[in-house]
């Protein structure tokens, strides 16, 4: 990626996404392979006042952590770490993997057991303003089944970094969202179908978040919290589900009194029943999302990007957004994609507003 679009991503994410305020510390995670964004991101911050702090990981050493830790190092809550989280101002996370199926090597329940132990990490950096970005590394250029230049030019074109003001960009993406955000807001009931999918939701007293790019880059979504209690049907995953390094085909579920009662997956299916088992919310839904980005349109194998497609809709299960009135609470957030763009359709209190991925209000 060229130099002018890292300096402009670093430019959105300090301006457009956090509003980085002289004085603030910023914490700056990433991986290596990230290094050119993450000195962009570095340079921003001191422009502006801030105080960077950045934190490097290197490729392995948590996979040989989780794999070779003892029970009481995986069930060990880093002091230092949830204190760092509880006291920057804000934190700009940018996901780089080299190798995305490294996990895929780790038993099931100890990363469970290590999710579990750092629980309290990720809820109270929840609470700070945050920002989600992933740089195009030629692991995730192999996931998508593109070259790196092409992953490159389509990871620009997602955050319109290849337009003068990206900023701009996002900013008339979310006034064109938050007419969706209103309507969406006086619905009581949803129900929504696609192939091998037919399930219902309450919605009613809960929030609509316009998810305007500014904690995920890209972004393009609206969503919500449904209520607990409520979901009750079936869905099947319309795009294998990629988590932990590992690739799940076929997902497919059953909801009742708002838990899942049965699950199947033609791929993963002992990994799924151990995320389902992580604790007593991984079986309910936290959120019901709207993917709005038709700028959009393939499935790349990264959640980040898929779940905003243009004309899908995502039911992450276990832990709710507070900000949405969703009470669920789990270790666990997992989105799963329905792809509605052919032959699919929501129906809001028994008007159809969505027909094969196209929104009919908004």
């Amino acid at each position: 990626m060229t130099n002018e679009r890292i300096e402009r991503w670093a430019d959105l994410l300090v301006d457009y996404c956090l509003r980085v305020q002289s004085g603030e510390t910023i914490l700056v995670g990433s991986e290596w392979e990230a290094r050119p964004l993450v000195e962009a991101c570095y340079r921003a911050i001191v422009l502006r006042g801030g105080h960077p702090l950045v934190r490097l990981e290197l490729p392995g050493l948590s996979e040989f952590f989780v794999q070779h830790a003892t029970e009481e190092q995986l069930a060990h809550l880093p002091p230092v770490a949830l204190y760092e989280a509880q006291t920057v101002d804000a934190r700009i996370r940018i996901a780089a993997e080299s190798d995305t199926r490294a996990m895929s090597r780790i038993d099931p329940a100890r990363q469970a057991a290590f999710d579990r132990a750092r629980h309290p990490i990720r809820q109270a950096a929840r609470e700070k303003r945050w920002v989600l970005t992933q740089y195009p590394t030629a692991a995730y250029a192999d996931d998508a089944k593109m070259s790196l230049e092409d992953y490159e030019s389509f990871v620009a074109s997602a955050m319109f970094l290849d337009r003068p003001d990206p900023g701009a960009a996002w900013r008339e993406l979310g006034e064109r969202q938050a007419g969706l955000v209103t309507f969406m807001s006086q619905v009581k009931a949803l129900r929504i179908e696609a192939a091998d999918t037919d399930i219902t939701l309450d919605v009613g007293g809960r929030t609509w978040i316009n998810s305007d790019g500014r904690r995920n880059m890209p972004s393009g979504e609206i969503f919500s919290g449904p209520v607990e209690d409520s979901p009750r049907g079936r869905l099947r995953c319309g795009f294998p589900v990629c988590r932990g390094g590992r690739e799940l085909v076929g997902i497919a579920l059953e909801f009742e009194g708002g838990r899942v009662v049965a699950a199947h997956a033609e791929e993963g299916e002992d990994y799924l029943h151990s995320m389902l088992d992580l604790d007593p919310g991984a079986r309910r839904l936290g959120e019901i999302g709207i993917g709005l980005n038709y700028g959009i349109s393939r499935f790349t194998g990264s959640i980040l990007y898929d779940e905003k497609i243009g004309g899908t809709v995502h039911l992450a299960l276990g832990q709710s957004y507070p900000e949405t009135g969703g009470r669920n609470e789990s270790a666990l957030h997992w989105d799963l994609i329905i792809d509605t763009r052919t032959g699919g359709r929501v129906t809001a209190d028994g008007v159809v507003v969505m027909e094969d991925g196209q929104w009919k209000v908004g």
